[in-house]
C-alpha cells in the first residue's frame, strides 16, 4: 500500500498517492475493539518501511522527540513508524528506540503489552495476528505478548484497567502475565512510574464499569500495596455489622467503588472520591476496633497524601477531600436540624461551587449503597440535601431588605434568610 497524507475512511488505512513501498496498518485498540463489537474512541496507524523526513514531506506534523509518531494533517490521527524498543534504564524515558525502515510489523506488535493489543488490519481488511490475539479475545484471556512486557511497569496498571474495562465480557488476566507483574512490583519498578502517567490510568481505570476489579488486579500482584498503601491496608480492617453487614472495610469499599461507577455513569471524579472516602478507617488503633469513630476526620491527611503523591487535579482532590469528611453527615441529613444542615452545605461551598453537590451526593450514595445485601436501599438523603440547597440557592442577597446593613451584616442577613427557608422545608422520604 501507499502512504498519503489523506484522511481514510472508516476502517480502512491510507491510501493513494505514489510516494514510496511503505506500507499503512489500522493497529491496537481499534482493531482490538472492533473484534469486540465496540465503536473505538480513536484509531492509531503504523506505518511500516517509511521515515521521519518522508512523513514530513507528505505534511504529517511530528509529536515529541524521542517517539516517531506523526499527526495526520487532515484527519489529525496518529501515525507512528514502526519500532523496536529496549530498555535501559529506568522509568519512562529508560528506552532506547530504533525506527528505521527494515522494521517489520511482526516486529512492531512484539513490543506492545497485550496479544489482544498486537493485531493489525491492513487496507483489505485482513488481519495480521502473529500473537495470537484473536484466540485470547474468543478465549477471554488478558495475555502479555512476550517477555519485554516487564520492561515497562506501566502495563502493571494498563492490564488491570483492562480487567476491569473488559470485565463484562469475562476477561481474565492470565496467570504467565500476573506472575510478570507480581515480578514487576517486587523489583521496585513501580516506584519509577512518573505520577501524570499513574494517574491517568487510575482516572481511566475509575471510568470502567467494574472499577473494583481494577483494584482486586492490582491487590493481587501486590501493585495496591505499592502504589496505593493507604487504599490496600484497608482489606482485613473490620466494621461493625450492625452497619456493614460485609464486615471487612477493603469489601465494602469494592462495592462501593461499583455502586458509584453505576450512580454516576462512570464520572472519574466521583469514583475517585469513593476510592478514597474511608481512608481513615486504615489507621483505627486495634484497641478501638471495629468502631472506626472520627475515621472521617482522621482521612483527610491521607487524602491530601494521595492526592499530592499523584498530583491530582485540584477539582478532583477538593471533591475526595469533601466526601472523606462529609459523608456521615450526608447520610444523617433526615435527623438533622435546620442549621446543621445549612452549615454543610457551607462547609461543601456549594453556593459558589453548585456543580459539587451532584458529584458529592452520589459519592455518599454510593458508600451507602455499597454494603451487603443493601445494594438497592434508596437514598432519600441525597435528594433531601439537594432539595435544602435549592431551597436556599433561591434566596438572593438583591430580594433582600438590606436598608442600614453593611459588610458582614449583609451576609448574616442572606444566612439567615437562607436557614428560614430551609426550616420551612419537610424531608421526603425519611
Amino acid at each position: 500500500m501507499r502512504l498519503d497524507a489523506t484522511a481514510p475512511p472508516a476502517g480502512s488505512a491510507a491510501t493513494t498517492a505514489p510516494l514510496s513501498s511503505s506500507t499503512t496498518y489500522l493497529v491496537g485498540g481499534a482493531v482490538r475493539d472492533a473484534l469486540l463489537g465496540l465503536q473505538a474512541a480513536e484509531r492509531d496507524w503504523v506505518v511500516v518501511g517509511s521515515t521521519p523526513a518522508e512523513m514530513l514531506d507528505n505534511g504529517f506534523k511530528q509529536v515529541g522527540a524521542s517517539f516517531p509518531v506523526f499527526l495526520h494533517p487532515k484527519s489529525g490521527e496518529e501515525y507512528a513508524l514502526a519500532r523496536t524498543e529496549k530498555k535501559q534504564g529506568h522509568g519512562y524515558h529508560g528506552f532506547s528506540v530504533d525506527f528505521h525502515p527494515g522494521v517489520t510489523l511482526e516486529e512492531d506488535l512484539q513490543r506492545r503489552d497485550l496479544t489482544i493489543n498486537a493485531i493489525a488490519r491492513d487496507e483489505y481488511g485482513n488481519l495480521v495476528d502473529p500473537y495470537g490475539g484473536q484466540r485470547d479475545l474468543e478465549q477471554k484471556i488478558l495475555r502479555h505478548v512476550s517477555g519485554a512486557f516487564i520492561e515497562d511497569p506501566l502495563r502493571v496498571l494498563r492490564v488491570a484497567r483492562f480487567a476491569a474495562r473488559f470485565r463484562r465480557f469475562g476477561f481474565r488476566v492470565h496467570e504467565s502475565t500476573m506472575a510478570l507483574m507480581r515480578e514487576i512490583t517486587q523489583s521496585g519498578e513501580l516506584r519509577h512510574l512518573v505520577a501524570e502517567r499513574v494517574w491517568r490510568e487510575i482516572e481511566m481505570a475509575m471510568k470502567t464499569e467494574k472499577p473494583s476489579v481494577f483494584v482486586r488486579v492490582l491487590r493481587e500482584c501486590g501493585a495496591l500495596e505499592a502504589l496505593l498503601p493507604e487504599v490496600d491496608r484497608l482489606f482485613g480492617v473490620p466494621q461493625p455489622e450492625k452497619y456493614h453487614p460485609e464486615i471487612d472495610t477493603g469489601i465494602h469499599l469494592l462495592m462501593a467503588l461499583d455502586a458509584a461507577a453505576d450512580l454516576s455513569q462512570g464520572a472519574a471524579n466521583v469514583v475517585f472520591a469513593v476510592l478514597l472516602h474511608d481512608l481513615g478507617k486504615g489507621i483505627t488503633p486495634a484497641a478501638e476496633l471495629p468502631s472506626h469513630i472520627g475515621h472521617e476526620s482522621a482521612g483527610v491527611p491521607l487524602v491530601d497524601a494521595v492526592c499530592s503523591r499523584l498530583k491530582v487535579p485540584n477539582a478532583v482532590h477538593d471533591l475526595s477531600r469533601k466526601v472523606c469528611l462529609l459523608h456521615l453527615k450526608c447520610h444523617r441529613m433526615l435527623e438533622v436540624r435546620p442549621l446543621t444542615a445549612l452549615r454543610l452545605l457551607e462547609k461543601l461551598d456549594v453556593f459558589r461551587q453548585p456543580r459539587l453537590l451532584p458529584d458529592f451526593v452520589m459519592a455518599c450514595e454510593a458508600d451507602y449503597r455499597g454494603r451487603k445485601g443493601l445494594q438497592d436501599r434508596v437514598y432519600p438523603q441525597g435528594a433531601y440535601l439537594q432539595q435544602v440547597y435549592q431551597a436556599a440557592a433561591e434566596i438572593r442577597a438583591r430580594d433582600l431588605d438590606l436598608d442600614g446593613l453593611s459588610g458582614p451584616e449583609v451576609g448574616e442577613r442572606l444566612r439567615q434568610a437562607r436557614l428560614e427557608a430551609i426550616t420551612r422545608l419537610k424531608p421526603q422520604g425519611g
